[in-house]
């Protein structure tokens, strides 16, 4: 009878990483993204984004969008993060998946 609330414990302790991670991406968005990218994702068409919870960006990997934030890509300029804080914008631009 104690295994359950443990193994609650334990995934609940689990989750709360990747909450942090995607709530820090978000203030990091706001800062350096979004205003290109938009609050919601949805970026500016006529610049030739792919808004962000589309197929075509959610099928990427983690390392290939955190090389297109460190390294540009397209128009879009290399952005100075961390590698913490590019993780951090990963784990968020994952909540725009549709």
């Amino acid at each position: 009878m104690r295994f359950l609330p443990v193994c609650a414990i334990l995934l609940a302790l689990g989750a709360v990483p990747a909450f942090a991670s995607a709530a820090e991406g978000k203030a990091i968005y706001n800062t350096k993204c979004k205003m290109c990218h938009k609050a919601d994702g949805s970026g500016i068409p006529a610049m030739g984004m792919k808004p962000l919870g589309s197929a075509a960006v959610q099928s990427k990997t983690d390392a290939e969008l955190k090389k297109a934030i460190t390294g540009g890509i397209g128009k879009m300029r290399p952005q100075t993060v961390t590698a913490k804080q590019a993780d951090d914008l990963v784990e968020f631009i994952r909540t725009f998946k549709k």
